[in-house]
C-alpha cells in the first residue's frame, strides 16, 4: 500500500475557503435586500467581490445556494435546552430563537423564504425537511425530558406537544410578522406550559438575557 499522497490533478480548480465564505455573506445579504425572486448570481458576485464563475465552482445555481444556506442555518447550535424543568426549558429556547431572529438579515430572509416556499416546490421540500428535522430534534428532547420528570404524562402525545410548542413562533414570525418581545416570550411560556397540563413546576426568573 502507497502512503504517497495524492495530488490534485493538474489545473483542478482549489476551492479557497475565504471565497466560500464571502460568498455565503454576499448571499445573505443580497437575499435579505431584495428576496429570492430578484436574486441574481450576477449581484451576489458583485457583492462577494468575486466572478460568476468562482460562484458557479460551488454551486450549480441560486436554488442550489439557498438551499444550502437554508439547510447550515437550520442546524445552526442552541444552547444545551436541560434547566431541570419544562418551564425553564422553553424559556431558555425561546429566548434563542429570538435571539437568532431579531438579527435583521434573519428578520427581512425567512418570511421571504416563507413565502417562496408556497411557489418553488425545491424551496419548500427543504424547508420542510430540514425545519420538521430541527423541531423533531430539539422539541422531541424537551418533551422527553418532561416526560421522565414527572411533568408530563407519558401518553403525551409529542407530536402535537411539538406543535403547540413552535407553532406560535412561527405564527408570530410568519404570518403575523410581529416582534418576539420579551414579555410575549414570558407569556408564551406560561401558555404553552398550560396547555401541555404541566404539573409540579413552578414559575421562576427569567434566565439572563443572551449577549447581543
Amino acid at each position: 500500500m502507497t502512503t504517497e499522497k495524492r495530488r490534485a490533478p493538474a489545473g483542478a480548480a482549489v476551492l479557497r475557503g475565504e471565497i466560500t465564505t464571502a460568498i455565503r455573506r454576499a448571499l445573505m445579504q443580497e437575499l435579505a435586500a431584495v428576496g429570492y425572486g430578484r436574486l441574481s448570481i450576477e449581484a451576489v458576485a458583485r457583492r462577494a467581490g468575486v466572478s460568476k464563475t468562482a460562484i458557479y465552482r460551488r454551486w450549480n445555481s441560486k436554488l442550489d445556494l439557498v438551499l444550502e444556506i437554508v439547510a447550515a442555518a437550520a442546524r445552526g447550535k442552541l444552547p444545551a435546552l436541560d434547566t431541570g424543568t419544562l418551564r425553564g426549558d422553553l424559556t431558555l429556547l425561546f429566548q434563542a430563537v429570538a435571539h437568532a431572529l431579531r438579527h435583521p438579515l434573519a428578520s427581512q430572509i425567512i418570511p421571504d423564504l416563507l413565502a417562496e416556499a408556497a411557489r418553488n416546490p425545491s424551496i419548500d421540500a427543504t424547508l420542510r425537511q430540514v425545519l420538521h428535522a430541527r423541531q423533531q430534534d430539539i422539541g422531541g428532547r424537551l418533551v422527553s425530558r418532561a416526560v421522565q420528570r414527572g411533568e408530563l404524562p407519558a401518553d403525551t402525545d409529542p407530536d402535537a406537544a411539538i406543535d403547540l410548542i413552535v407553532g406560535p413562533l412561527y405564527w408570530r414570525l410568519a404570518i403575523a410578522r410581529l416582534p418576539l418581545t420579551d414579555s410575549y416570550l414570558d407569556r408564551l411560556v406560561e401558555s404553552v406550559v398550560a396547555g401541555l397540563g404541566v404539573t409540579g413546576a413552578v414559575p421562576h426568573p427569567r434566565a439572563a438575557p443572551m449577549a447581543g
